[in-house]
């Protein structure tokens, strides 16, 4: 009989911190530049305008892992969440099921990670605020994030009382206005991405932005002259570019891939960043199922946790 675990939301954040996240989720991003971890191309199964189903495998450090998650950007309004599925890892020798894992909880953590991480070294030397637009699941990992790494945090998002219990809960501020928290020195961008947050002409010398928003055809967060102003990183070329915040961009000729630098290529050292403090840059993220294998083996590193549920496999 082969029993396996399964992490609930709370187990997994209970497990992963959020510095413990950037970090496993920075490691992740180096193995896979360097070619040490798989990670086959996304599948989209899309119901739109409702949402759409994605089917993210990957493999690396002695594991492999199969996440099945969906998007529904208009679940909240029904009181149910945005993004729900179930992560599988594996045993990469032996090919047993070692987890189940909450898909939402992993998505958040390593979401927050990412976009914190991506500010964190892609932002000016002297940058002093961070703030992120849109306290949802998501954002409030993003927020978690930043007040981990020891950062204040500014927060805005279109239901007030929301923003106000995140901010509350790491001693944050809720920003006066949407405009001041996109004037950040770091800001994050974590929306449903159906309106432009940055028009053209709106960012400052030496901003950046992690734009988390933008992870399927349609969507957008800034405008694409906007984002061709800025020095432009991103999680992986070929996801970004078909249906990320670079997608617009690309189809329209204004970005090209010989543009656009990779984040891991960055944290591996093999690549440069930021050129000066005064450079805008941007973070195009799309989610890589790397990330979500470096938080689920992140979850058993030091042995799975006891009173965890568990279904028995036969």
């Amino acid at each position: 009989m082969t029993r396996v675990p399964v992490f609930g939301a709370r187990d997994v954040e209970q497990t992963v911190s959020p510095a413990r996240a950037v970090e496993a989720v920075r490691d992740a991003f180096v193995a896979h530049h360097r070619g040490e971890w798989q990670m086959p191309s996304k599948v989209y199964v899309t119901n739109y305008p409702a949402g759409d189903f994605r089917a993210m495998p990957a493999l690396g450090g002695g594991h492999a892992l199969l996440k099945w998650v969906n998007s529904f950007p208009g679940n909240p309004a029904h009181g149910r969440p945005t993004v729900a599925g179930a992560v599988l890892l594996s045993n990469a020798d032996t090919g047993e099921l070692e987890a189940i894992l909450d898909a939402g909880a992993v998505t958040a953590l390593r979401t927050g990670a990412a976009a914190v991480l991506a500010a964190d070294t892609l932002g000016s030397s002297v940058a002093e605020t961070a703030s992120v637009v849109g306290a949802g699941v998501n954002g409030l990992a993003a927020i978690r994030t930043f007040a981990a790494l020891g950062r204040e945090v500014l927060v805005w998002d279109r239901d007030a009382g929301r923003a106000s219990a995140a901010a509350a809960e790491v001693d944050g501020r809720v920003a006066t206005s949407v405009e001041e928290a996109l004037g950040a020195d770091l800001v994050v961008t974590v929306t449903p991405g159906h309106d432009v947050l940055f028009p053209d002409g709106s960012l400052r010398a030496g901003q950046h932005v992690s734009l988390m928003g933008a992870d399927g055809p349609g969507k957008a967060e800034i405008a694409v002259a906007e984002l061709a102003r800025t020095q432009i990183f991103c999680d992986d070329w070929e996801q970004a570019s078909h249906g990320g915040e670079l997608a617009a961009a690309v189809e329209a000729g204004v970005v090209t891939k010989p543009q656009v630098g990779l984040l891991g290529a960055v944290l591996a050292g093999d690549a440069p960043g930021r050129a000066s403090d005064d450079q805008i840059t941007s973070f195009d993220s799309t989610g890589l199922a790397i990330q979500d294998l470096a938080i689920a083996i992140a979850c058993i590193a030091d042995g799975v946790p006891s009173g965890l549920p568990t279904v028995d496999l036969g």
